[in-house]
C-alpha cells in the first residue's frame, strides 16, 4: 500500500531543514508509534523499515529511546544475579 501525505509547502520546508529526508523521516515515525502501540511487532518493523538484522532494529530503536526491556526481563536478570552470587559465596 502506498500513503500519500499532502503539506502545505512552508510547512514541508520546515521539516525539510529538520530532516533531509522528509519521507523517511514520515515512515520511521509511523513505524516507531505503532511499535510503542502494539500495533507491530519487532519483525514487521524491521521489515518495514528495511534493516537487515534485529541488531540494526535494536539500535534504530535505542537511538529513539525505546528499550525492549519489561519487568518480566529484570525479574529473570534478577534472579540470574542472586543465583550467581550463592554461586560464588560458596566458592
Amino acid at each position: 500500500m502506498q500513503i500519500t501525505l499532502e503539506l502545505p509547502e512552508d510547512i514541508a520546508r520546515g521539516l525539510e531543514c529538520k530532516w533531509k529526508d522528509l519521507p523517511r523521516a514520515a515512515l520511521e515515525s509511523l513505524a516507531l508509534e505503532a511499535y510503542r502501540s502494539g500495533a507491530l511487532a519487532a519483525a514487521q518493523i524491521r521489515r518495514l523499515l528495511g534493516f537487515e538484522t534485529r541488531i540494526q532494529l535494536d539500535a534504530f530503536l535505542k537511538d529513539h529511546e525505546i528499550y525492549d526491556y519489561t519487568a518480566s526481563d529484570f525479574e529473570h536478570d534478577r534472579e540470574i544475579l542472586r543465583q550467581l552470587r550463592t554461586r560464588e559465596s560458596l566458592h
